[in-house]
């Protein structure tokens, strides 16, 4: 960066979050407008002109599809022999809103969070906001940097300090009893449902639905029965907050 457009973002309104994120992250950041965003819960959301909502739920979407390729192709690599299910488990396990939520907070990205103030009594109820900041920003940094850039810092400045993947391999992380559990305290009936597959789907592949009340909250699909209820039960957990 021009050492002129440094020092204008130096003297800016946004010198304390700049500095916050350089110490976050090791960069001074580009687009500043791109960082901000990240941040900015939907509770405080305006609408735009053009109709979309000034928050991060966008770039959350995108920053969860690069998160979720660079952990497929890191773990592709590191296990060599392993087959696809055991690698489908282990980046749920590294990717889950849980676990996001505890990297957000380690990183201190909940003193950048901007959330209506009325919510800050009910955080337990939406504590995926730290996990939801933290795909925003991933995607900021992708279209802020490139995603090679994005790539080395999320292996270097974050899955290398804050995950070891051994201890996760042992970690057995069952979504399916945590969300039947969920139901049995709140007395709600669960089922996990086979679906139709769509036209051209291999018939091998098994599309189940995690049922709750009669409303689906979740669905997995795998070549394995059990693996499909599996996601279908971690989307359930995410949906409900669990």
């Amino acid at each position: 960066m021009p050492i002129f457009d440094l020092y204008k973002l130096y003297i800016s309104p946004d010198k304390e979050f700049i500095k916050k994120l350089k110490n976050m992250l090791g960069f001074v950041p580009g687009n500043i407008i791109l960082y901000k965003m990240a941040f900015r819960h939907r509770s405080v959301a305006k609408v735009l002109k053009n109709g979309s909502r000034s928050s991060n739920e966008r770039l959350e979407f995108l920053g969860d599809a690069i998160l979720g390729s660079v952990i497929a192709e890191l773990l592709f690599k590191h296990y060599p022999y392993k087959e696809e299910g055991f690698l489908t488990e282990m980046r749920s396990k590294i990717v889950n809103r849980a676990n996001l939520n505890q990297l957000a907070r380690k990183m201190g990205f909940d003193q950048l969070i901007i959330f209506d103030q009325k919510m800050v009594n009910m955080q337990t109820k939406h504590h995926s906001m730290l996990g939801d900041a933290f795909e925003a920003l991933i995607g900021a940094v992708y279209l802020d940097k490139g995603y090679n850039f994005t790539k080395e810092l999320l292996l270097k400045r974050i899955v290398k300090p804050y995950i070891d993947i051994h201890t996760l391999e042992l970690t057995e992380t069952n979504f399916k009893s945590k969300l039947i559990e969920w139901c049995q305290r709140h007395a709600k009936d669960i089922t996990f449902d086979m679906v139709q597959n769509g036209e051209g789907e291999s018939t091998k592949l098994f599309t189940i639905q995690a049922v709750i009340e009669g409303e689906s909250f979740g669905v997995g699909r795998d070549y394995n029965k059990k693996n499909a209820e599996k996601q279908a039960a971690e989307k359930a957990c995410e949906a409900l907050s669990i």
